[in-house]
């Protein structure tokens, strides 16, 4: 998988504020890459050169450490197969689990930041998963985004009210579950 840091993952790195890496970026003096929905990336190869040209200390290395955490689940193969191809490219660990008792293990082991979540699987379905993840201390702080061929008015509210943060539609495009994920990053940090 190609790595990529966002403009806060850069900022990090740099460690300095996200507006500044924001400049920097959109002035051009840090090369970067335009995803299909207009956000930047910038690759760690470029990164460290500007950072060795400009005499500022560096630990891109140390910083593949702190990768984001997703946890995919669905119990549909193609749905997680489509979210990891999308998902791809971003500076991004992924898991997945095929219904909502698999997830529940994998939440305590993996600890995401995102849970990408069907709302109707077999056993477990996504609205008693919300409820535990949101219920628990150690992983209520993870951000939840339903994904549901049912986005009908009353399963959105009904998602909401059990802990979801993000709501959206099967099918939805790259470009909508890619901002809704890296809203939910910005929200998370």
């Amino acid at each position: 998988m190609k790595q990529y840091f966002t403009i806060p993952q850069a900022a990090k790195v740099c460690a300095v504020a996200r507006s500044t890496m924001h400049r920097w970026v959109f002035a051009g003096k840090i090369k970067s890459y335009s995803t299909p929905g207009g956000h930047k990336r910038i690759l760690p190869e470029d990164l460290k050169k500007w950072l060795q040209d400009n005499n500022m200390p560096f630990d891109i290395n140390g910083f593949h450490n702190d990768k984001i955490k997703i946890l995919i689940v669905d119990d549909e193969v193609s749905v997680q197969n489509y979210l990891k191809k999308i998902l791809d490219g971003i500076l991004i660990d992924i898991e997945v689990a095929s219904d909502g008792f698999e997830a529940g293990k994998k939440l305590t082991q993996f600890q995401p930041g995102v849970l990408i979540l069907d709302l109707f699987m077999p056993g477990m379905n996504g609205f008693e998963v919300c409820k535990s993840v949101k219920s628990d201390p150690k992983t209520k702080h993870i951000k939840i985004l339903i994904l549901s061929e049912q986005g009908t008015e009353e399963n959105r509210n009904k998602a909401i009210s059990s802990g979801a943060d993000a709501f959206l539609s099967k099918p939805s495009s790259k470009k909508k579950i890619l901002e809704c994920v890296e809203s939910l990053l910005r929200i998370s940090s």
